[in-house]
C-alpha cells in the first residue's frame, strides 16, 4: 500500500487465523495491532492530536506533553515530531531502553520521574506533567486516560474488522487505559450488537474492583486509577492473569503462532486459548494484539529477569478459576462483569429550549433512569429549571472545545447515557459530541447543512428536491442581483436562525437590499453564536404551508404526521395556528411525505425527530426548510393529545440508545393558537381566558407574557403571548373550538 506520509500509514494492519479452536470448529483470529509503525497507540495520537488541531485546542508549535511508559509515548512522537510540535514524554523507570531510544531518536524530550508516589508510578508521572504544564505556555495534554478520542480512534480498527472477516461472536482485548477495548466494542455493537466483550486484565490491577499492587511487573494493561475513558457497560467477562501466566503466555506466542509480542498480547493470547477450549462449533473470536517483542527482550524474553523476580514461584493454571465480586485474583482468574454499582447514567441537554418542551424533557429524562444535567452558558434565561430539580453544570456551550473540557473533566465516559438538545442552535454541537462519546447521534455535517439554510438549498439542488429558486448574498451590493434571479416578490431571511426571526417578504427590490444589509450587520444570534453572515434570497411560494413530522430510527424513516399551518399575512410569516394532523387528500399526503422523505436522504439525517416545512404547490411539494429537531410551536403536544405519541419521549429514548415507540394509541385532532399583539405598547391584560377555557373542544388557555411587557405585532415566535390548545374528533371541530376561543379572548395593549 502507497502512503504519503508515516501518519497516514497508522493502522491497516493485518488480521491472521491462529491455530487454536480448529478441532472444534472454532475461528480465532489476531488483529496484529502491532504491525502499526510503532504500536497500537499511533491510532490514539492520530486522532487526539488530529482532533486538537481541528478544533484550535492545539496550535501550530506549541508542544505536547504526554504521560506514558511505552506505545502511547511512540504514538504521540511520531505524530506530533511529524507535525512539527515538540514533544515531552513524561515516563518511568519502568520504561525499556529500545523505546527509551526511540523517542529520543524521533527528537522527544523523556523526563523520567525517580519515585512512586501516593497511586505508584502513574501518579508520580501525573505530578511531573502538571509541572510542565506550568512551565511551557499554550502546551498540550493528549489525556488518553480521559479524552474520548482516544476509545474513538478505535473506530478504524472495527471498520478494519467488518471490512476482513464480517460478523464475529466474542472480542477480545486488554484494558489499560480503556481506550482500545471500549472503543472498539462501542463501535462493534453498531453493527453486532449481540458481540460478547471479553477483558484482559493483570493481577495486581485496580480496575475492576481488586487490590492495587503498584509494583507488578507487566506494562501495557492494568491500572492502579480508574481511567475515565473505561466503560465497564460494555464488557461482559474479565479476566486476570499474573506475571508469571502473562511473560510464559508470550512466550508461547511466539512458539505456537510465531508472533513475536510483549506481556499484554500474550496475556490475551491466553485467554483466546480458554475461550476456544469451551467455544460452541462457529464461534468466532478476535483478539486485539497490541505490543511488540522488542520491547520485552530484556524482561518477558530473559531469564535473569525471571530469575532476578523469582516469577516461577507465582501459580500458573491451565485454564481460568471463577472469582466472585470482592475475591482476589492470584492466578488466571475470571468473572462476568456485573453493572458498575457506582454508575450513575447522566443524560446530557446542551441547552434548552426556554419555553414548551425544554423544561418538560429534563423532568421526562427520569423516567428513563436517566439523571438529567443541562450544560449552559446562563442558567437564569430558563425559568422553572430549579423545579426540575436537574443538575446544572455551567460552561461555555458556544465553545466546542469548552463543551468537550467541561464533558471530559466531569464525567466518567460510562456515566455517560446520551447527549441531546432541544434548542434548534446547538443541534451541530450535540452531533459533535455524540460522534465524540460514541453516542448515538446524527452526523455533524448532516446538522450543519440543515441549520445553515444556504449549505440545505445547495444539497437539495444537487439531489433534485423540490424547493424555491434561491440565491446566497454575503454583500448588499449582491443583493440586487440576486432578486433578479430569483424573481418579486421575494423572501430575504438570515441562513442560520430560528423561529421566522428576520424572516420578511419584499416586494421590491429596494425593500430586499435595505433587509438584506439589516440582516447581514448581525454578528451574534440571540444565544450569543456567531452568525454566519449569508442571507438567502428565494422565491415567494404562495400556497398551503404545512410541517411533515418524521422520525428516523435503524435505518428508516417513519411519517409520524403532517401539520397544516397558518402564518401571518406579509412582510412576516409567523406561524400563529397548527392542526394536527393536516385533513389532506391520500394523493396530496403522500407527495409531501415522498418530498420530505427525499430530502432528508439528501442531507444525511439518521436519527430522531425532524420538523420540515414544505409548501404545496400545483407543481407539487417545496421544501421550505429542514429543522433536525423536535417540532417547536407546541407541535409535539398536539400530537400527543391527537394520538397518545409522546414525541419528545421518543427523542430522548433514541438519545439513549432505545428504540422509538411511534404507534399511535387513539385517533384524534389537537389544534394550537397563538395569543398576538395587533399593535406596539406595552401589555396590560390578556381577558376572557375563563370564557375561552369553557368553549367546547379547549383544553387549555395559557398566557405566557406578564402585564408591562413590550410587545408588538408579531415579527416572530418570540412575540407569541401565549396560546391555546384544543381537541376534538374532527380536524373542523378544532378549527370551531379554536375560533370560539379566540372570539372570547382580548389580548389588552397600553401606550
Amino acid at each position: 500500500m502507497l502512503f504519503d506520509n508515516m501518519t497516514e500509514a497508522i493502522g491497516h494492519t493485518p488480521l491472521v487465523r491462529l491455530r487454536l479452536g480448529e478441532e472444534r470448529g472454532v475461528e480465532v483470529y489476531a488483529k496484529l495491532e502491532l504491525q502499526n509503525p510503532f504500536a497500537m497507540k499511533d491510532r490514539v495520537a492520530r486522532t487526539i492530536v488530529r482532533e486538537a488541531r481541528r478544533l484550535g485546542v492545539l496550535r501550530p508549535g506549541d508542544p505536547i506533553i504526554e504521560s506514558s511508559s511505552g506505545t502511547m509515548a511512540l504514538g504521540v512522537a511520531l505524530v506530533g515530531r511529524s507535525l512539527g510540535h515538540a514533544v515531552h514524554i513524561v515516563t518511568d523507570p519502568r520504561i525499556d531502553p529500545l523505546t527509551l531510544a526511540k523517542l529520543r531518536a524521533l527528537g522527544c524530550e523523556v523526563h523520567v520521574v525517580e519515585a512512586m508516589t501516593s497511586h505508584g508510578w502513574q501518579s508520580a508521572r501525573l505530578e511531573r506533567l502538571e509541572e510542565l504544564m506550568r512551565d511551557l505556555p499554550g502546551a498540550f495534554w493528549p489525556q488518553q486516560y480521559a479524552n474520548p478520542d482516544n476509545p474513538g480512534a478505535y473506530r478504524t480498527l472495527a471498520a478494519e474488522l467488518l471490512a476482513d472477516l464480517g460478523p464475529f461472536d466474542t472480542l477480545v482485548g486488554a484494558v489499560g487505559s480503556g481506550g482500545s477495548l471500549c472503543g472498539s466494542a462501542r463501535a462493534l455493537k453498531e453493527s453486532l450488537p449481540d458481540l460478547r466483550v471479553v477483558g484482559v486484565d493483570c493481577v495486581g490491577s485496580a480496575l475492576f474492583g481488586q487490590p492495587d499492587v503498584p509494583r507488578r511487573l507487566q506494562s501495557g494493561l492494568g491500572n492502579s486509577l480508574l481511567p475515565k475513558n473505561l466503560d465497564r457497560t460494555l464488557i461482559d467477562e474479565v479476566h486476570w492473569l499474573n506475571d508469571h501466566e502473562a511473560f510464559a503466555a508470550a512466550r508461547d506466542l511466539a512458539r505456537e503462532q510465531q508472533i513475536f509480542a510483549g506481556n499484554t498480547s500474550g496475556s490475551v493470547y491466553r485467554v483466546l486459548g480458554g475461550l476456544a477450549a469451551t467455544a460452541a462449533p462457529g464461534t468466532r473470536i478476535v483478539g486485539v494484539f497490541p505490543d511488540r517483542g522488542d520491547r520485552y527482550v530484556d524482561t518477558v524474553y530473559s531469564a535473569d529477569h525471571w530469575a532476578e523476580h523469582d516469577l516461577t514461584r507465582l501459580p500458573a493454571r491451565a485454564e481460568p478459576t471463577t472469582v466472585r465480586p470482592g475475591e482476589t485474583a492470584l492466578a488466571w482468574s475470571r468473572m462476568p462483569l456485573p453493572a458498575p454499582a457506582d454508575a450513575r447514567r447522566h443524560l446530557l441537554f446542551v441547552e434548552s429550549n426556554t419555553t414548551g418542551t425544554g423544561m418538560l424533557a429534563l423532568d421526562l429524562a427520569r423516567d428513563l433512569d436517566t439523571v438529567p444535567v443541562l450544560l449552559t452558558g446562563d442558567p437564569a434565561r430558563y425559568a422553572g429549571l430549579a423545579a426540575t430539580g436537574c443538575e446544572v453544570v455551567v460552561c461555555d456551550t458556544n465553545s466546542l472545545p469548552a463543551l468537550r473540557r467541561t464533558v471530559q473533566d466531569r464525567f466518567r465516559r460510562e456515566e455517560i447515557a446520551g447527549v441531546t438538545t432541544t434548542s434548534d442552535y446547538y443541534v451541530p454541537a450535540v452531533a459533535e459530541l455524540a460522534r465524540w462519546l460514541g453516542l448515538p447521534g446524527n452526523p455533524a455535517e448532516a446538522m450543519t447543512g440543515c441549520r445553515d439554510k444556504s449549505v440545505l438549498r445547495e444539497t437539495l439542488h444537487r439531489a433534485g428536491v423540490g424547493q424555491p429558486r434561491f440565491a446566497v448574498v454575503t454583500d448588499g451590493g449582491e443583493v440586487a442581483e440576486a432578486v433578479a434571479r430569483v424573481g418579486l416578490p421575494c423572501v430575504v431571511k438570515p441562513v442560520d436562525d430560528s423561529g421566522s426571526t428576520n424572516v420578511l417578504l419584499c416586494a421590491d427590490e429596494a425593500t430586499a437590499v435595505a433587509h438584506a444589509e439589516r440582516v447581514l450587520a448581525v454578528t451574534v444570534n440571540v444565544r450569543g453564536l456567531p452568525t454566519a453572515r449569508a442571507v438567502l434570497v428565494e422565491e415567494y411560494v404562495d400556497a398551503p404551508e404545512y410541517s411533515v413530522e418524521m422520525f428516523s430510527w435503524d435505518g428508516a424513516t417513519e411519517c409520524v404526521g403532517i401539520t397544516a399551518k397558518s402564518v401571518t399575512g406579509a412582510p412576516y410569516f409567523v406561524e400563529h395556528r397548527h392542526v394536527f394532523p393536516a385533513d389532506l387528500p391520500a394523493p396530496a399526503a403522500q407527495e409531501i411525505v415522498e418530498t420530505v422523505r427525499a430530502a432528508l436522504d439528501a442531507v444525511g439525517v439518521r436519527l430522531g425527530a425532524t420538523h420540515t416545512e414544505v409548501k404545496l404547490t400545483a407543481d407539487g411539494a417545496r421544501i421550505v426548510e429542514i429543522n433536525p429537531r423536535l417540532a417547536g410551536g407546541m407541535i409535539p403536544e398536539l400530537v400527543r393529545r391527537a394520538t397518545g405519541v409522546r414525541l419528545l419521549e421518543q427523542q430522548l429514548r433514541v438519545a439513549v440508545g432505545l428504540p422509538p415507540l411511534l404507534k399511535p394509541e387513539h385517533d384524534g385532532y389537537a389544534g394550537i393558537q397563538f395569543l398576538l399583539a395587533d399593535r406596539d405598547g406595552v401589555l396590560t391584560a390578556v381577558e376572557g381566558v375563563t370564557e375561552a377555557e369553557a368553549a367546547d373542544g379547549v383544553e387549555t388557555v395559557t398566557v405566557t407574557a406578564a402585564p408591562g411587557t413590550p410587545v408588538r405585532p408579531p415579527r416572530g415566535a418570540s412575540d407569541r403571548l401565549g396560546h391555546v390548545i384544543a381537541r376534538h374528533d374532527s380536524g373542523a371541530g378544532v378549527v370551531a373550538a379554536l375560533d370560539a376561543a379566540g372570539e372570547r379572548l382580548r389580548v389588552v395593549v397600553g401606550d
